[in-house]
Formats: structure tokens, C-alpha cells, sequence
């Protein structure tokens, strides 16, 4: 399946470690402005992003419509990158990956579907693809790095070890 990645959650996953588990069970595509946010750094997780780029993995799109990219910040105040995600997500009908607020709140109202770093990992979880002990140890880390509400990270934990 084909989703579209914006910054917030392409970072997470890189720095969690499950960015390459991710991309070998999704076809990962991004914007340019994404790329640029991504790898405009010197940190390890910059370097993984633009190797994967470089290498064809994650597939960047340099085209998008700018007009609608613009609407998008001024209408949702979303950065830049994270509009020309939402964008191109409309573009190519499917989901979109983001752990930003703003943007998970633009996805709600113009009814794009939208996965965050969280939701790979609980998937990965309940079906077995990572071990429950792997996905705690991940959870962990996500928990770490993001901002989630105790309500979500609670849910996610329950869910990971197995529960409902």
C-alpha cells in the first residue's frame, strides 16, 4: 500500500529504529519540502532518511499544486511540508503519515485517512510482525520521542501486549 509521509512521522520512525521495518511493508512517498526538512540536518536520523531517498526507497514527488498547498497553511495553519503531505496524499488517494496535530486536524476535516507512528508500531504488534517484547521496547521509544496524550499512549500499550 502506497501512504505518503510528512516530517513529523518519518523522523519518529527513524529515530525509533522501525523507519527500514516500516518501508518494507509500505510503499513510502513524500514531497520535496518533506525531503528537505528530513535531511537538512546532521543527525543519524537525517543521514538514514537521505539514504533511503537516495537509494530509491522512498519515493520523492517534486511536483505538487502549489495553490493548494498555499490554501492549505493559510486555511489549517500547517507548515509548509506537512500541507504539500496532505496534498499529495489527496493527489493519490491514499493515507497519509503524520504525528502533527495541525495536520491530523486538516486530515479529519477534509476526510484524508491518516496513520501516525504509533498506529505502524500497533499493526506491526497485532499481527505478529514484530514480537510483543520488540514492540514494548519500541513503544518505549516512540513514547520517548513523541507527544502523545496518556490516554493514546495507554490505549497503545494495552494494545500492544495484547489486549483490546
Amino acid at each position: 500500500m502506497d501512504v505518503v509521509f510528512d516530517s513529523s512521522t518519518l523522523i519518529l520512525l527513524a529515530k525509533t529504529g522501525l523507519l527500514r521495518f516500516t518501508i518494507e511493508n509500505y510503499q513510502a512517498t513524500i514531497p520535496e519540502a518533506v525531503m528537505k526538512e528530513c535531511t537538512g540536518r546532521d543527525f543519524d536520523d537525517a543521514r538514514l532518511i537521505k539514504t533511503l531517498i537516495d537509494d530509491g526507497t522512498i519515493a520523492v514527488v517534486k511536483k505538487t499544486n502549489r495553490k493548494d498547498v498555499a490554501r492549505l497553511c493559510k486555511d489549517f495553519k500547517t507548515h509548509f511540508g506537512e500541507a504539500e503531505a496532505i496534498v499529495l496524499a489527496l493527489t493519490k488517494k491514499c493515507p497519509i503519515a503524520t504525528d502533527d496535530l495541525l495536520a491530523i486536524k486538516a486530515c479529519k476535516i477534509l476526510n484524508v485517512s491518516f496513520v501516525t507512528a504509533m498506529h505502524f508500531l500497533i499493526r506491526f504488534a497485532e499481527k505478529g510482525e514484530i514480537d510483543r517484547a520488540a514492540a514494548l521496547y519500541y513503544f518505549e521509544k516512540l513514547s520517548s520521542y513523541a507527544r502523545y496524550d496518556q490516554r493514546i499512549l495507554d490505549d497503545a500499550f494495552t494494545r500492544i501486549k495484547g489486549g483490546k
